[in-house]
């Protein structure tokens, strides 16, 4: 049998960081001048910060030396890392321990594939960090979804093939990753944002234990 490795990001799937995200993008909107809406932080989904900010420059329309962009940057993660600061095991997303326990008690190699550079201090707050057996995030890639590298890297930590690992993924760059690595693609919120994904759901708390020990079986009988 194919070992199968399950892959998961972190922001939207496993706690909902994106509210701190954009506290602290909005603060820096509004030093620069301009509103930076909810609507408009869509837009940052599953993006590097680097990217995120030439998002927020071109909307607020303003030019930047590389010395100011360098310093926003720096600015913007100091605010966020007062925020995460805060954080703990009451903002995990609901009946995600209730997965990675099952999938722990199974023997299932876990990892995450995340674009945030603060992945590993957000587990370690939430207290999931003994689930996970390798953190692949923006410190480990050089390309950002929807290329595949941070799930490829992952599978290959784990020692699994790409075509036996499952990834779920709250962002349409994610899912594009997902996919472009020959990986299950599960969407986790909205279907018709989500509708390149392999499944959907709301949240996990609409994963039930058959569906992730269907998705072993499913693994094993395509090898």
């Amino acid at each position: 049998m194919e070992k199968v490795g399950f892959i998961f990001d972190l922001d939207g799937v496993i706690v909902d960081t994106a509210k701190y995200h954009y506290l602290a993008w909005h603060k820096l909107a509004k030093e620069l001048g301009f509103e930076f809406t909810k609507e408009q932080n869509e837009l940052f989904k599953g993006v590097s910060r680097k990217r995120c900010l030439e998002i927020l420059l071109d909307i607020g329309n303003i030019s930047a030396t590389q010395e100011q962009f360098d310093t926003w940057m720096v600015e913007k993660n100091v605010d966020y890392l007062a925020y995460i600061e805060k954080m703990d095991a009451s903002e995990i997303l609901p009946d995600v321990p209730r997965v990675l326990e099952y999938l722990k008690k199974n023997n299932v190699p876990i990892a995450l594939g995340s674009a945030s550079k603060n992945a590993r201090p957000i587990l370690e707050k939430v207290d999931l960090l003994p689930y996970f057996d390798s953190i692949v995030d923006g410190n480990s890639v050089t390309k950002a979804k929807p290329d595949p590298e941070v799930f490829l890297i992952a599978a290959s930590n784990l020692g699994v093939v790409a075509s036996s690992c499952v990834v779920f993924e709250d962002a349409v760059a994610g899912i594009q990753a997902a996919n472009a690595a020959n990986m299950i693609s599960i969407g986790i919120g909205e279907d018709t944002i989500l509708n390149e994904a392999n499944y959907n759901f709301k949240d996990f708390t609409e994963i039930s234990d058959e569906f992730l020990e269907s998705l072993l079986n499913k693994n094993h009988k395509n090898k």
